[in-house]
């Protein structure tokens, strides 16, 4: 069974959020919020929300790589299978970065093109 499957079999409905018994949760709540605070600005409050959906969403990322690993047809795990298998989320990074410098370029070609119309309805169009 997936691990949100069995997590909403345990969790409690509060008023608008859902409580999940911390004992249920892949990993501790406390290791999720240091890494959280790690990266937030000092003082800034965290849901318990947010910090039950991180914990779930790192175990599906968790079960994603491991049925990767898994795919490979040897009775071990190395850290090539790792490296592959972590592959597509490493490189978000970049393409996020590749998104931009294309939507930059295409700002720019809209920009020129603009200009160009601007002399055609100058010079043509009386």
């Amino acid at each position: 069974m997936e691990v949100k499957e069995e997590l909403a079999q345990t969790a409690v409905e509060t008023g608008d959020e859902t409580e999940i018994d911390e004992s249920k949760l892949p990993f501790p709540r406390a290791t999720i919020v240091n890494m959280l605070r790690k990266h937030l600005t000092p003082g800034k409050q965290i849901k318990g929300q947010v910090k039950d959906q991180m914990n779930i969403w790192l175990a599906k990322i968790v079960e994603r790589i491991a049925k990767k690993m898994d795919s490979h047809p040897y009775t071990y795990v190395d850290g090539a299978m790792l490296r592959d298998a972590v592959e597509p989320y490493e490189n978000l990074q970049d393409i996020e970065k590749e998104k931009e410098r294309i939507i930059k370029q295409l700002e720019s070609i809209k920009a020129a093109c603009d200009v160009l119309i601007n002399e055609v309805d100058r010079k043509f169009v009386k």
